[in-house]
């Protein structure tokens, strides 16, 4: 079954589920962060999905396979911020952000690997 758009890939819909959340968590975090880890952690969640998308539509295995790779790289970006987040705002409630993180990177890594395996 060939998909028809990157909104039918279950690792898109996870990170768009994934950027949502983390919305929400971080404006739990003090107004002095808006520049600072808030900005960050906002972005390193929306370019998740972003670059899965982009790398969807290129339209070539090696481009998605490079896509996904930045997407990777952006989904580890996260992880160090969240870490980094739990340790200064322990009261910051990023449970389900880590379960959505841990899904998306475990879906990002077994795409890279098929696409690798069929170039």
């Amino acid at each position: 079954m060939k998909l028809a758009s990157f909104k039918d890939l279950i690792v898109w819909q996870r990170a768009i589920e994934l950027a949502q959340n983390l919305y929400k968590v971080t404006s739990a975090l003090p107004a002095k962060e808006s520049f600072g880890l808030q900005s960050q952690m906002r972005r390193a969640s929306v370019s998740i999905a972003s670059n899965i998308a982009e790398g969807k539509r290129r339209g070539t295995s090696k481009e998605f396979l490079q896509f996904l790779r930045i997407a990777d790289g952006s989904a580890a970006e996260l992880e160090t911020q969240i870490i980094i987040a739990e340790s200064v705002y322990p009261e910051l409630d990023v449970k389900k952000s880590k379960l959505l993180l841990e899904e998306v990177q475990k879906m990002l890594s077994v795409m890279m690997k098929k696409i690798r395996i069929n170039l």
